[in-house]
């Protein structure tokens, strides 16, 4: 049976998409072993399903059709730097969301429940923590090299994106770097 790598997400503006990569650019220059997410792939992922069978795409877009007209557009703030897990094993570099967290973390919970019912979802260990990724570190990365970037870039923001729908999404994994595909969009509610 045919696969599809999923993930359901909110895009970002295009202001704030410019000024994400501006800062990568930025950040490039003097921070080696970071691999960046493409200008083009800057999103705000709210679940990774991971391989799901092609004939629960049908339902998975209902059930994020329901859940987002449960509740009304909202906007969120991109703002601040921070790593995953920590410091001092950096591996994921992300910019955090201010205003609006808590609309994501609902859209997150309300979509949680009726996913893993349907068999399609496995629930993380850790808590969800909305985040926009911007690279991935190098292993490389020692101990604390990221200190002095993360306390730089504190009041750093991208500026704020208005949330109208949530996408399911298809990632196809290449060797230049995921491509990723629309696969149904879900308004919130008018």
């Amino acid at each position: 049976m045919a696969r599809t790598r999923t993930f359901i997400a909110v895009e970002i503006s295009e202001p704030v998409r410019q000024r994400a990569a501006a800062l990568q650019q930025k950040l490039a220059r003097t921070t080696p072993g970071v691999k960046w997410v493409e200008e083009a792939n800057l999103h705000i992922t709210l679940l990774f399903l991971g391989e799901v069978d092609n004939l629960d795409l049908v339902p998975i877009c209902r059930i994020v059709k329901q859940q987002a007209a449960k509740l009304p557009p909202f906007t969120f703030e991109v703002s601040g730097l921070g790593v995953f897990p920590s410091v001092r094993r950096p591996k994921v570099l992300w910019a955090g969301i201010r205003d609006g967290g808590d609309e994501l973390k609902t859209l997150h919970e309300n979509l949680e429940g009726p996913l893993l019912e349907l068999g399609s979802y496995r629930r993380e260990e850790r808590a969800f923590s909305p985040h926009l990724t911007l690279g991935r570190l190098d292993s490389e990365v020692r101990e604390g090299a990221w200190t002095p970037i993360l306390t730089e870039h504190e009041e750093w923001t991208a500026g704020f994106s208005q949330v109208t729908q949530i996408l399911v999404m298809s990632s196809d994994l290449r060797r230049a770097g995921p491509t990723y595909n629309v696969v149904g969009r879900a308004p919130l509610e008018d």
